[in-house]
């Protein structure tokens, strides 16, 4: 306890300026991307999340490469006028498609950096719970045809990227040069 103020006595300005740094979370890399002649975009950059302080027992640092193709955040269509694809939670919506991708951690996992992620971002409430919501319970289509995508031998991380915007990613995927190993 030593070094610890009694509850009753407030902090310093120091004290209290440090602990609010300390606690704010800011996601630190722009989001840079290219897209495909459809609305699938990939990175040109690559892009980080971290846990908050706290949180580094039950979260690991997740990194998606430059390369890794995305449709930024997976929104039915009809609800498009609401949640855009390209919201302030693309960059979450990101890091959560690459571990849906990689699937080395389970599907819940995923789904609560990109809740937690969003959160960092500072994204309205009622649409972290709207998103959250929608991929707990529409999400597992999305993991299974990643996984039987994946065993057919499709990548999703680029080492070239596409000559034009008018190259689709149908016609680009068909390329085996392309791909990370």
């Amino acid at each position: 306890m030593s070094g610890e103020r009694p509850p009753t006595v407030p902090p310093t300005i120091d004290e209290w300026m440090s602990e609010w740094m300390t606690r704010l979370k800011v996601i630190e890399s722009q989001l840079h991307l290219g897209r495909f002649k459809e609305p699938i975009y990939y990175l040109t950059d690559p892009i980080l999340w971290e846990p908050n302080p706290g949180q580094e027992n039950g979260f690991r640092r997740v990194e998606a490469p430059k390369g890794f193709v995305t449709d930024l955040a997976s929104i039915p269509q009809i609800l498009w006028s609401i949640l855009r694809p390209d919201g302030e939670y693309a960059y979450a919506a990101i890091i959560h498609d690459y571990l849906y991708w990689e699937q080395t951690d389970p599907r819940e996992y995923a789904d609560d950096i990109l809740k937690i992620a969003m959160e960092d971002l500072e994204v309205e409430p009622l649409k972290i719970t709207a998103i959250y919501e929608g991929v707990r319970f529409g999400g597992q289509a999305a993991w299974d045809e990643n996984a039987r995508l994946k065993n057919k031998g499709e990548k999703r991380v680029l080492i070239k990227e596409p000559p034009t915007a008018a190259m689709t990613w149908e016609e680009w995927k068909k390329r085996p040069d392309v791909f990370a190993p």
